[in-house]
């Protein structure tokens, strides 16, 4: 089961809302991009190897465009889509541990703070909701603009590896970084979600 399967978040700018196979197709279009494979350290996968991997992933929303989102009665979800924002829980040792991911892909919502946000409702997500109390993102070294991003969002450079050539940021929740993440996300509203 996934761990957001039934949950909408609505901010200002972004709605996240479940990653389900509906959204796959879409997804897909995007990863054939090479500059989204290239900012995302990803490899082309088939369609059939998408809907495994949207199976397998259990705290993933897909961002949608807020303005569009709310524009019109009608208006269908694969046409509202933004991107995806991801926390993985890969470190069973410590079960406090999120690791964040985002992405947008559409071109046109880039530099809006899209990616600001869905990163802020993710983690207060994560805060609230799954007991998360760090952070960690791994970035490669040539996507400047995400790494400024999460340096933005007081996460700190941990790590470099040459190797994957990526850079591993990182943030602690301490009591002022937990107030001060409740008051970037206190107009975020959960509702129930259903497919589409």
């Amino acid at each position: 089961m996934r761990l957001n399967q039934n949950i909408l978040l609505l901010g200002k700018k972004v709605v996240l809302v479940p990653y389900t196979s509906l959204h796959v197709p879409r997804y897909h279009e995007w990863m054939k991009s090479e500059e989204l494979q290239r900012l995302t350290a990803s490899e082309p996968l088939t369609l059939e190897q998408e809907y495994a991997m949207q199976r397998s992933w259990q705290c993933t929303f897909i961002v949608m465009d807020a303005e569009k989102w709310q524009a019109q009665p009608g208006t269908t979800e694969e046409s509202c889509m933004a991107g995806d924002v991801n926390l993985f829980l890969t470190d069973l040792g410590d079960p406090s541990l999120g690791e964040i991911e985002v992405m947008i892909a559409e071109p046109d919502c880039r530099g809006k703070g899209f990616g600001t946000e869905a990163v802020l409702m993710m983690m207060s997500y994560g805060m609230t909701k799954l007991g998360l109390t760090k952070f960690e993102a791994k970035i490669g070294q040539g996507n400047e603009p995400s790494i400024q991003m999460f340096q933005k969002l007081h996460f700190q450079q941990v790590a470099v590896s040459s190797v994957f050539q990526e850079v591993t940021l990182r943030l602690t929740m301490s009591e002022p970084e937990r107030q001060w993440l409740l008051e970037q996300t206190s107009h975020v509203e959960e509702k129930p979600y259903r497919d589409g």
